[in-house]
């Protein structure tokens, strides 16, 4: 896998600093790499509950059945794994259906350029775009990485399946652009609203 954060580790995006989970990736899916086997604070459990929720909602607008929604049942899979109680699971399926209310959700895609020159695609869920894109914007420059237009950088990358291949992978093998890299995608992480962060660099 080479897609969510860097160096291949893949971790939807387990999507929290502690537990980033949930994944829709490769390369480094937030989703599916547990970077600190620790227990969760009551706080960060709530954080990483509320991630998911999005995601499951998200993935509950192409349907509610989980087999004949890939998407979906890899969504509630990740959520039981974090064992996020039952009725969360099913209020966030019934929010995506539209049979209960809820601000409007939406899933949105960014790119940027980062140490070393790294690709990546950020995607994240939101109630409120413009919101959304500053505060990504403002952690990308503290870590002097560059956001740039998706369409720009996009083409670096297929779709396979739920998640996004760099087509070219690189490789980092300078220790301190990787220490970079981790810092800027746990910074990332901790952003309520991201999802997953791809990249490009290769196994």
């Amino acid at each position: 896998m080479s897609i969510v954060r860097c160096f291949n580790h893949t971790r939807l995006t387990q999507q929290v600093k502690l537990l980033t989970i949930i994944s829709i990736m490769s390369g480094h899916s937030k989703w599916s790499t547990i970077k600190h086997k620790k227990a969760l604070t009551d706080a960060k459990r709530s954080k990483v509950f509320s991630k998911i929720a999005s995601v499951v909602t998200i993935a509950a607008k192409k349907g509610s059945d989980p087999l004949k929604n890939p998407t979906l049942r890899t969504a509630i899979e990740k959520a039981r794994e974090v064992n996020m109680p039952k009725e969360n699971i099913e209020r966030a399926i019934k929010r995506g259906t539209g049979e209960i209310g809820g601000a409007e959700i939406e899933e949105v895609i960014y790119g940027a350029f980062g140490p070393g020159g790294v690709a990546m695609l950020i995607t994240a869920i939101t109630d409120n775009k413009n919101r959304t894109l500053s505060e990504i914007k403002q952690v990308l420059k503290s870590h002097n990485a560059k956001f740039t237009e998706i369409n720009s950088i996009q083409w670096m990358f297929h779709r396979d399946g739920a998640d996004w291949v760099p087509n070219s992978p690189i490789k980092i093998e300078d220790e301190d652009i990787k220490k970079h890299l981790d810092a800027l995608y746990d910074d990332l992480d901790e952003q309520q609203d991201t999802s997953e962060i791809y990249d490009n660099i290769g196994n």
